[in-house]
């Protein structure tokens, strides 16, 4: 008998995350040095973390022979503080997708059906199918949310429904207004993930904190990842009801958020003139993207975080040029076959790469 024998059945079927090539290995196999490579793939802030974040990192590496606080004791007081809500409301993950792996070990089970958009985050898919539940995509007219459809698509089944705004990979958002009457709507019996990965990037993200302890099963995650730079350090946190809080904490393991991580983390929370500079910095980007995309009549979805959805006619081919020339961007799976997803980079990484894509689009609208 072999290990594929003894393996749980459903995980011979379960399809894997594909991460993008490292830096250091596309310079390699395309012949540039490290520096010039202009990575554009995974929606990072191209101005880093924040000197505050950075020096409280370095400061503890000083004691990196201890283990963690277990309970991350200090970042969440911070977090509690910033959003006015309980400690016993929040909990820290390895990124936010530990996060949405906790929920669906806590919440799925099998033949549950779970709720997504059919462009939204691939990690909703992967999680519902690791847990054995069914995955129901919704579909998203003009590659947006409609959750007239999400309400539609509820059944006595459903479990989770997971609303990313703004949504990776399509850049759309939905409104406070929308979101607060979708959960007026909601029925009693479903959990509502609200994905607030890119939410920094909105100038007023909307706010369901009064529904947490009014009857409504909402859990929202946020990362540390995007616009506080810090996506190498893989911390995130969920807020949401002390219940919904107390569930998701049994399925947590002990020290998994690191210390350097929780460090940083609050670095990053004290400096929140910086989370401004990098929004603004990073509304300039689009724009100067969106102009560039123009003038060479590509059309594109106008995006509320921080990389845009490019419609180059072939995707992976596009991709695979602007490889050539040191430009990594995200190609899409085959029913978004046409785009390429392009994260915002500095004044000059955006300038390369939309240089790139004009010597590129001939070779493209050749096939």
């Amino acid at each position: 008998m072999n290990l594929t024998q003894l393996a749980n059945p459903r995980i011979l079927d379960q399809p894997v995350y594909t991460p993008g090539k490292p830096i250091e290995k596309v310079a390699e196999q395309f012949g540039f040095a490290h520096h010039e490579i202009v990575k554009l793939a995974s929606n990072e802030n191209p101005w880093g973390a924040s000197p505050n974040a950075f020096e409280a990192g370095k400061r503890a590496l000083e004691k990196v022979h201890l283990y963690p606080d277990g309970s991350g004791t200090f970042l969440i007081e911070k977090l509690a503080s910033k959003f006015s809500l309980s400690t016993e409301q929040f909990i820290l993950g390895n990124g936010s997708n530990e996060i949405i792996e906790l929920l669906g070990h806590v919440f799925i089970k099998p033949e549950d059906e779970i709720i997504f958009g059919e462009h939204a985050f691939s990690v909703y898919k992967l999680v519902t199918l690791l847990m054995g539940g069914l995955p129901v995509p919704v579909s998203m007219p003009n590659l947006r949310h409609n959750l007239d459809l999400v309400l539609e698509a509820i059944s006595e089944k459903t479990k989770i429904i997971f609303l990313p705004s703004p949504n990776n990979p399509t850049g759309t958002a939905n409104s406070a207004n929308e979101i607060t009457t979708f959960i007026d709507q909601m029925p009693d019996h479903v959990i509502l993930c609200l994905d607030e990965a890119y939410a920094e990037y909105l100038e007023e993200p909307p706010d369901v904190r009064p529904f947490l302890n009014f009857g409504k099963k909402i859990l929202c995650l946020r990362t540390f990842s995007k616009i506080h730079g810090l996506a190498g350090l893989r911390i995130g946190y969920g807020y949401g009801s002390e219940e919904m809080i107390s569930l998701l904490q049994k399925s947590r393991q002990p020290f998994n958020v690191n210390a350097v991580a929780q460090a940083s983390a609050i670095g990053a929370l004290e400096d929140e003139n910086w989370v401004l500079q990098c929004r603004r910095r990073n509304e300039n980007g689009l724009k100067q993207v969106e102009e560039g995309l123009r003038n060479l009549g590509l059309e594109f979805v106008p995006s509320h975080a921080n990389f845009i959805l490019v419609d180059v006619g072939n995707g992976h081919k596009a991709f695979q040029e602007l490889q050539l020339k040191g430009i990594i961007t995200r190609p899409m799976p085959s029913e978004l076959g046409h785009y390429i997803r392009i994260s915002i980079g500095t004044e000059l990484e955006n300038e390369k790469a939309l240089s790139a894509l004009r010597e590129i689009l001939p070779k493209i609208a050749d096939l």
